[in-house]
């Protein structure tokens, strides 16, 4: 029950995160400072030294701008687009931007286990994770899969066992997911059944043990089709 409550606390801390900025605006704003007198004239020997010295520093770069630069080399793993070509690795195209900035926020605290991620994420500020979450949800989803020459046995099994274990109840109906809740459709099929894999043998856990107790039972050709079957989700949009 106490990891249950930790990781509930991490979704809040991730939501409070997005909504800070939203918050800050609401605040009335401050009235001004009284105009002050103006300052006596300076000689003009004066203006010029201050003309002619060094320029004014340049403003520094805003958190959005600088994750849009770092944010190409999230691309060189996840593939151009968010399209991940990377066995094992994610694509990030179609995810939503409170999923995504969750995930950033275990990754940073260490309460997701990935080296390279926690790595990634361990100096990311809040403003940080605001800027990398929008940019990872302005990818364009990926492309409807195409249905030639996949395993319509595997296709309906997968299908069959997503609808008992009631994926769709968290995932979506087309398992595009929202808000907190990953986008699984059309996502690599090797990462979808390492995930799974990982979900059932509890060494990866949720928000909550849900995914864990609906994996039980499971038999290993189970998991495969449904990794197939949502790989390949002929009714997700992109």
């Amino acid at each position: 029950m106490l990891f249950v409550v930790t990781r509930s606390a991490a979704v809040l801390a991730a939501a409070l995160l997005i909504a800070q900025p939203a918050a800050l605006r609401a605040q009335p704003a401050k009235k001004p400072a009284p105009a002050k007198a103006p300052a006596a004239a300076a000689p003009a020997a004066s203006a010029a030294v201050g003309v002619a010295g060094a320029a004014a520093p340049a403003a520094p770069a805003s958190p959005a701008t600088s994750a849009q630069a770092r944010f190409a080399a999230c691309l060189a793993c996840h593939g151009e687009g968010g399209r991940s070509v990377t066995p094992l690795t994610p694509s990030l195209a179609g995810q939503h931007s409170f999923y995504a900035i969750t995930q950033l926020f275990l990754f940073r605290e260490g309460r997701r286990n990935n080296p390279v991620m926690t790595a990634v994420a361990k100096g990311m500020s809040d403003a940080d994770m605001r800027a990398f979450a929008d940019l990872i949800a302005r990818l364009p989803g990926p492309p409807a899969a195409s249905m030639e020459g996949l395993d319509a046995r595997r296709m309906a099994n997968g299908a069959t066992l997503a609808s008992q274990h009631r994926c769709g109840g968290c995932h979506g109906a087309d398992y595009t997911g929202g808000n907190q809740v990953a986008r699984i459709a059309n996502q690599r099929e090797d990462y979808l059944l390492a995930t799974l894999r990982e979900y059932q043998a509890g060494t990866r856990l949720g928000y909550t043990t849900a995914m864990n107790e609906t994996l039980s039972g499971l038999t290993p050709e189970g998991l495969a089709d449904i990794a197939y079957f949502l790989a390949n989700a002929p009714s997700a949009k992109p």
